[in-house]
């Protein structure tokens, strides 16, 4: 579908009232909460998801909403937009700037408009369905890798796939790419759309987690979708497999279903 020219231009101006408040809170010593999972909040959190929110309701105040911090409302409408403020605040409250605000926007479920904004670095990667997807307002593309003895990989914490099976599946994807890092949150799907990384590869992320980055991935020329290939909607279960080229993603999959 073609995303209306207004909600393009909105969906920046949330990322542009979110990022000054971001860059005010970075390496200062702010309150750190935990919530009810034990992942760290702060006020950066809270105010940028709130900055973010009040434009909505003031310009288009029929859409959804579903946001980390502040829950959500209307899912059953057309278009929902999903917010995370600062994805990576692990990275944040230890003064990486590897973090990110996520903004998607789905239309009947399925993410069309994305965006990644790094505030400290003012890097944006921007996506929507039938455009290409832009760096900083520049197009960018995937980088043509086709085996995993030639990719380079990420994925955040080791955390995340501490669960039986899903552990030794990806060992044995790390020993057969050519370079594997823990790190990066969403900044390395940004790094993957721009063609500097081939793969990343992770699990138990939320709607928040994933939502941005299908379109910013998908309109560079990469391929994101769950472990077994399918699309990722606001139902996926939150595993998630990007690739820079369709060949590398086929041989990865075959390696994940074990």
């Amino acid at each position: 579908m073609t995303v209306p020219a207004e909600l393009v231009a909105l969906a920046h101006r949330l990322a542009d009232a979110a990022r000054p408040i971001s860059a005010r809170y970075f390496r200062t010593q702010v309150q750190i909460d935990d919530k009810h999972d034990s992942s760290p909040v702060t006020i950066a959190d809270r105010e940028a998801e709130t900055a973010m929110r009040e434009l909505l309701t003031k310009h288009v105040p029929d859409h959804g909403v579903f946001g980390e911090e502040h829950g959500a409302v209307r899912t059953d409408a057309d278009y929902v937009w999903v917010l995370d403020p600062i994805d990576g605040t692990k990275a944040f409250i230890t003064g990486m700037p590897i973090f990110g605000t996520l903004i998607a926007l789905l239309h009947k479920g399925t993410p069309v408009m994305g965006i990644i904004d790094q505030p400290i670095q003012k890097e944006r990667w921007f996506g929507v369905d039938g455009q290409r997807s832009t760096f900083n307002g520049q197009p960018i593309a995937t980088r043509a890798c086709t085996a995993l003895a030639n990719a380079y990989m990420y994925s955040t914490a080791p955390e995340m796939f501490k669960t039986p099976g899903v552990t030794q599946r990806h060992e044995v994807l790390a020993r057969q790419v050519k370079n594997f890092r823990w790190g990066g949150d969403c900044y390395s799907y940004g790094l993957l759309a721009s063609g500097h990384v081939d793969l990343v590869v992770e699990n138990g992320l939320k709607l928040y987690d994933f939502a941005a980055l299908v379109p910013v991935i998908k309109n560079a020329g990469g391929v994101i979708t769950d472990w077994h290939g399918k699309p990722l909607d606001m139902h996926s279960p939150g595993a998630v497999l990007a690739a820079g080229d369709k060949t590398l993603h086929r041989a990865t999959m075959d390696v994940l279903a074990g």
